[in-house]
């Protein structure tokens, strides 16, 4: 599965990070996709931005968010940075809200975005097994594990 050897590959992860809110949130794993060269800086903006005209739509499910911005706003290279909050936050979403795991997608085409690496997403976290086994990992090891496991 592409996202999780991208994930391992980049070192695109964070577990038990502090955000105060869903933007600090999501500025983590942007930082981790800029550290890595995958985006550039402005994609925290396209996903800001968009989230403060659509709302959270990238809401996947009760406490998982897939952030993202639109190819042409700063991707280099398709990539996943991986998540997880020790303390839960809001994103505006009474369904899904708190979230506390995000994978931050960034796709250099729309092809590419909505046939794969969305679908790759939805997949690892369609299983709530899966699902917390990543909440209850607290280093790399472990998560490594888990996605050894599920291959």
């Amino acid at each position: 599965m592409e996202l999780i050897k991208q994930l391992l590959a980049l070192d695109a992860i964070q577990l038990k990070a502090e955000a105060a809110d869903w933007k600090e949130a999501v500025r983590i794993g942007v930082d981790l996709l800029i550290k890595a060269d995958a985006v550039e800086p402005r994609y925290y903006d396209s996903i800001v931005n968009t989230t403060a005209k659509l709302g959270p739509w990238y809401l996947l499910a009760p406490g998982l968010a897939m952030p993202h911005g639109r190819p042409g706003d700063g991707v280099k290279k398709n990539s996943f940075a991986l998540v997880t909050l020790r303390t839960p936050v809001n994103f505006g979403d009474p369904d899904n809200d708190p979230v506390d795991i995000l994978v931050t997608l960034a796709a250099t085409d729309a092809k590419t975005m909505n046939e794969s690496s969305i679908v790759e997403v939805v997949t690892l976290l369609g299983d709530d097994v899966i699902v917390a086994r990543i909440r209850a990992a607290t280093n790399r090891a472990e998560l490594e594990t888990i996605f050894a496991d599920f291959a």
